[in-house]
């Protein structure tokens, strides 16, 4: 390198235009994501809907109390079915039934749920962790009982999500295509088992959320900040190339010099004899 730069400083001439090429580039780069941006995003409404004190019917058998109950949900982008059941009595068992399948799991709800898998510790993830069935079935371990489930693991059919588009009204078109959901069939069963001939009967609540699409905006982002930063990526990347590049550069320079010297002085020490 020292030798490659000693004869050929030309080298160090196309560094200097190579860094500068790419600062022009990721500049355009930056402008032109700023004015003609192509990524979309939209946001969900969600609405609740709760069915309060559902009234169940009591089947007694094989000294074993059933309780049975329905709800017909609104099955038009319908993404979350949540189940709670209080008074409960010890050794309950809850099953929730829906024919257009359900994904659900106990840590599904939970904020930063980890899991075992294959003897390692991974991120809860619905959509590789959860099951997807007609029904779910779950045993009480006290009086109450909480059932979480999804309709889908999609994001992009909650909350929120990004479309590409050219134009705001081809964004918002795909944007409803993503959100859009019939959730067939929507009818919601819950059988609650109990041991013994049990009066009581427990208190059952089904929670649902439908989304609907809300509003869609063009994604934009700071220029100013976006170029510094590219700035500063692409001064610290070449640095680490220019500078080794210029110090060895200037001491081959500087040891060249120091050799012309020495012979100067030899020739005027011959010339002197």
């Amino acid at each position: 390198m020292k030798k490659a730069l000693a004869q050929n400083p030309n080298l160090l001439r196309t560094l200097i235009g190579l860094s500068l090429t790419l600062i022009v580039l990721l500049s355009y780069a930056v402008y032109g994501a700023t004015i003609s941006p192509s990524y979309y995003i939209y946001e969900t409404e969600a609405s609740d809907t709760v069915f309060d004190d559902i009234e169940l019917t009591k089947v007694v058998q094989n000294n074993e109390t059933t309780w049975i109950g329905s709800i017909a949900a609104d099955g038009q982008n319908l993404t979350w079915i949540n189940v709670t059941v209080d008074d409960l009595a010890a050794g309950a068992v809850v099953k929730l039934t829906n024919d257009g399948k359900l994904y659900s799991h106990p840590f599904l709800g939970v904020p930063d749920a980890e899991v075992e898998v294959d003897g390692k510790t991974v991120d809860f993830r619905c959509s590789e962790h959860c099951t997807y069935e007609k029904s779910i079935e779950v045993e009480a371990d006290s009086s109450s009982i909480s059932i979480q489930s999804l309709t889908s693991t999609d994001p992009a059919r909650r909350s929120n999500g990004t479309v590409y588009a050219d134009t705001l009204s081809e964004a918002e078109e795909l944007a409803r295509e993503e959100i859009s959901y019939k959730h067939e069939p929507s009818q919601i069963i819950i059988q609650i088992i109990e041991p013994g001939n049990k009066s009581v009967q427990p208190l059952v609540n089904v929670f649902t959320v439908n989304e609907a699409f809300s509003s869609i905006e063009v994604f934009e982002i700071d220029a100013a900040t976006e170029f510094l930063w590219a700035l500063a990526a692409v001064v610290g990347c070449f640095s680490m190339v220019l500078i080794p590049s210029f110090t060895v550069y200037f001491a081959a320079r500087a040891k060249e010099r120091r050799n012309e010297e020495k012979l100067r002085l030899v020739n005027e020490e011959s010339v002197d004899e």
